[in-house]
């Protein structure tokens, strides 16, 4: 969630196929010297070459051979090998160039990815001291994945990254819950561990979908729309304002603002109160404006008179970096739509938006956390004209504050919430590079939005298809508790989400839900206890793959059925039984007659075996809630320390 300065490579050009490479042999950005390389599968070698150029691959005694396509790809598999190492992949091809990845070892490789709380480095858990006075292990690697939002998939990374081993230096800015995986990984198989880290903070999942999924789940205007973007930026943003503008035309009616003034704020024509812009800096910083720790929507305006060949021309307009998001109009037409709070606005502004004499550009800014607009410096800010010419933007402004907080519709080349240009910056260069399981660690951004279920889903068998393995497992990271406490049965869209995870995993085999709900800190949306959590990944990869054949992940709800007077809930997967820590009773379990809060009350909960009883439930129960808060409180384990996972339930008669 937190923002993070990060880089956005976002294509608005006319697309390319990523793989039409004309220059020479090329292997795909995921190699480089020591790689770990998936055992006991088949390997797969990626690259790209001249076109119809002959390729060899060569990797501990064995060899095979192909060639290139018309646009230059190549595809060679390599048979399965048991974990060795170290050995040398060395490639060529008939154009007498060769390359060799040096340091390889062959073990296991897993994947990470997701939101802050993947992202967020081993310098920030727990016993960061005694951890990395521990973290010199040659056979844990790690490749972190540069960030870029893209609108069409990428072969290669944003910018180069490299294999390295894990030691005191590359381990404190890794991602602290992929990396106390692969300790617990490393423990239990003695082999080669490869990490890949592939997360960002602040993101959808919608961002991390490939282009298959989101055309399926979204439909194909909007991943129309993503294409015409791709081709045609402006155009695609002509396309999207009206959504934009009734979104806004509705916000107003709805708030009790004076509809007259501030419905269409982009027209000249709105009689708004506007102040001066202080300057050209996030407007927390203006002392007399009261926005200080405002999360909202203001607008800025500024007003330009221009000659007559400077209005004939098409221009540029540089707005420097604006937190979070921004739509922009000029005279009234809309000219971008962004999201980012590390993105320079660059709009594009044909010939005929701007008259000879006075002009108007109007903005947009909403921000949804910590300091919002302008980030500056103000030299950033100007127009610059086809004929090379500029003309200084920065001052000038003026805003107006409105009480509007809301989430407009979000474009599909949204960097955080678009149609799947994480997956095509981050997720697409890997290709087919073979890989043990995946951890997925997101979800705060999509609290509140419907479906999740059916979005993670999604996600997973776009991996299983790239990867090609049909039941590559998948550890997914049930969210932490975060937020306010509750006294009483209250909404909680936190755990909504929570539950919609539990529903997907129940429905996708081979993957397993590993609880946080425990571990989390309410006052801290990023907490530092990793280490935990890495062991937890630890177990359920173990167990998913066949380490742990005994093994049990965690207490399952499977039932709550009535009994005489009493409710009998029943778990699945416990090992050595139920017991409620520090008390007599399990905390947090609630009676509903209907499936609203309103409806419901916390009740007194008695574990034993695998199972609670709630005695004397009332006849008119519907449901069992557990855990059904931001951040609430429990104490219900089994033997293995493992948590009770948060549900809601139908009671069966």
């Amino acid at each position: 969630m937190s923002k993070h300065v990060s880089l956005l490579l976002l294509a608005a050009c006319p697309a390319t196929d990523a793989w039409a490479e004309t220059g020479g042999l090329k292997l795909a950005p995921v190699w480089s010297d020591n790689v770990v390389i998936q055992r006991d599968a088949a390997i797969v070698v990626e690259g790209t070459s001249k076109p119809a150029a002959e390729i060899r691959v060569s990797l501990a005694g064995t060899a095979a051979t192909s060639a290139a396509d018309a646009n230059g790809k190549w595809k060679i598999e390599l048979p399965a090998m048991a974990a060795s190492g170290p050995h040398t992949l060395k490639v060529s091809d008939n154009q007498n160039e060769t390359l060799a990845i040096n340091n390889v070892m062959l073990g296991d490789v897993w994947l990470c990815s997701g939101q802050s709380n993947m992202e967020l480095p081993v310098s920030r858990a727990l016993d960061f001291e005694g951890e990395i006075s521990r973290a010199d292990d040659p056979m844990i690697r790690l490749l972190t994945v540069p960030k870029a939002a893209l609108t069409a998939p990428a072969f290669d990374f944003a910018e180069p990254a490299q294999w390295q081993k894990a030691s005191r230096e590359t381990v404190p800015e890794f991602s602290a819950a992929c990396y106390f995986m692969a300790k617990d990984l490393r423990r239990r198989t003695g082999v080669a561990i490869g990490l890949i880290d592939a997360s960002w903070g602040g993101t959808q999942i919608k961002a991390w979908l490939s282009p298959d999924a989101t055309r399926k789940i979204y439909g194909p205007e909007e991943a129309d729309l993503l294409k015409t973007y791709n081709e045609d930026a402006l155009k695609a943003t002509t396309i999207f304002a009206p959504k934009w503008e009734a979104w806004w035309r509705t916000s107003i009616r709805e708030s009790g603002m004076q509809a007259s003034s501030m419905e269409e704020p982009w027209k000249a024509n709105q009689a708004m109160e506007w102040k001066p812009v202080p300057s050209i800096t996030a407007w927390d910083n203006w002392p007399e404006a009261g926005l200080a720790d405002f999360n909202g929507w203001v607008w800025a305006k500024r007003d330009l008179t221009l000659s007559v060949k400077q209005a004939k021309q098409e221009a540029v307009l540089y707005l420097g970096v604006i937190d979070d998001m921004d739509q922009s109009w000029v005279n009234g037409k809309a000219v971008g739509n962004s999201f980012g709070w590390s993105l320079e606005r660059k709009y594009r502004v044909p010939a005929g938006y701007f008259k000879a004499g006075a002009n108007t550009i109007t903005i947009a800014i909403g921000d949804s956390w910590g300091a919002g607009g302008f980030q500056g410096p103000a030299s950033k800010l100007k127009l610059e004209f086809a004929d090379g010419s500029t003309l200084p933007l920065g001052d000038g402004w003026q805003y107006s504050k409105t009480n509007i907080q809301g989430s407009p519709p979000r474009t599909p080349w949204d960097t955080n919430a678009g149609l799947g240009l994480i997956h095509n910056g981050m997720i697409a260069p890997l290709g087919a590079f073979g890989i043990k399981g995946a951890a997925w660690y997101q979800g705060e951004s999509d609290v509140g939005l419907p479906d999740y279920d059916k979005r993670l889903a999604a996600l997973v068998e776009g991996w299983r298809t790239q990867f090609g393995n049909s039941t590559l497992p998948v550890a997914i990271v049930s969210l932490a508790n975060y937020g306010a406490p509750s006294d009483k049965p209250t909404q909680s869209g936190w755990a909504q989400l929570r539950e919609e995870q539990r529903q997907a995993v129940r429905a996708i085999p081979a993957t397993a839900l590993v609880q946080a709900i425990d571990i989390g800190d309410r006052t801290d949306i990023h907490p530092a206890n990793k280490n935990e959590l890495g062991k937890r990944l630890g177990r359920a990869a173990a167990i998913l793959t066949g380490l742990e054949s005994k093994a049990k992940n965690g207490p399952q709800i499977e039932s709550a059925r009535r009994i005489g007077n009493d409710i009998i809930v029943t778990f699945s997967n416990v090992n050595g039984g139920l017991s409620s820590w520090s008390s007599s009773t399990a905390l947090g379990f609630e009676l509903c007659d209907e499936s609203t809060h309103s409806q419901c009350r916390f009740v007194t909960a008695y574990a034993s075996g695998n199972s609670v009883r709630i005695p004397d439930a009332p006849v008119q129960t519907k449901e069992v809630r557990y855990a059904w808060a931001d951040s609430p409180v429990v104490n219900l384990y089994d033997s293995d320390n493992v948590p009770a996972e948060p549900f809601r339930i139908r009671v069966s008669q």
